[in-house]
């Protein structure tokens, strides 16, 4: 008579529980099988790996919106074998996501990553969740490829995000920090070159919207990051 009730209970109970967990994955920074973002753009990337293979033993980019602007970017890194994979306003949560499908399948040499600026001004994580969120997708991809080079940009200054610098500095000394303690890891810390002498980002670096850059930036960046290249 009371098994039917106890079995309800229990069964009301783990769906209860599942939920729960699933809104804490969620608030860590993944996300449940219904929810991809930028799902269109990750799919163009995999049909133009089926009409063109990407290059053996390559360097990956990816990451946000920095990356997927970067126009020529190859024509940057002379012999180097690059693929590009930066999507929308992706944040490091997305680049987690999709890594099994825009990082691990290339079998890269090296990894570079630009994301976390969206973190915190799109996706209101802290600092510290941001790095959170970093070392979880260095985790996933040193377990997936152990030999590959981790590569992580700085989160760059931009004019428009002013209000979110003290929490960039913050994710980007923890970042630095962790990646210091890790094999095969460098932290490339670009926001040097991005500032006057007045300690104030160049807006000459920026397009009008004072967030994405033009090639005056990227050509800082790509003299920066060339001697990390592998």
């Amino acid at each position: 008579m009371h098994q039917p009730h106890k079995s309800i209970i229990m069964k009301i109970s783990l769906v209860v529980c599942l939920l729960f967990v699933g809104t804490w994955i969620t608030k860590k920074g993944h996300f449940s099988a219904t929810d991809t973002p930028f799902e269109a753009e990750i799919k163009a990337f995999e049909t133009q790996d089926q009409q063109s293979p990407p290059p053996q033993n390559a360097i990956v980019f990816t990451g946000s919106s920095s990356i997927r602007h970067w126009e020529n970017l190859s024509t940057y890194f002379p012999g180097k074998p690059i693929i590009q994979r930066g999507f929308g306003g992706s944040e490091l949560s997305h680049v987690l996501l999709y890594a099994d499908r825009i990082i691990t399948p290339y079998h890269p040499k090296q990894v570079v990553i630009y994301a976390g600026e969206n973190d915190i001004a799109m996706g209101k994580q802290t600092g510290r969740q941001t790095f959170d969120r970093l070392v979880a997708l260095f985790t996933h991809v040193r377990q997936k490829l152990p030999d590959a080079t981790f590569t992580f940009i700085s989160i760059k200054p931009s004019p428009s995000r002013r209000q979110y610098f003290a929490e960039n500095d913050t994710a980007n000394q923890l970042i630095k920090d962790y990646l210091a303690t890790q094999a095969n890891t460098q932290f490339v810390d670009i926001r040097p070159i991005m500032l006057s002498k007045n300690g104030q980002p160049e807006p000459i670096l920026f397009k009008s919207d004072s967030l994405h850059m033009l090639p005056a930036g990227y050509e800082r960046w790509g003299r920066v990051l060339s001697p990390y290249l592998k």
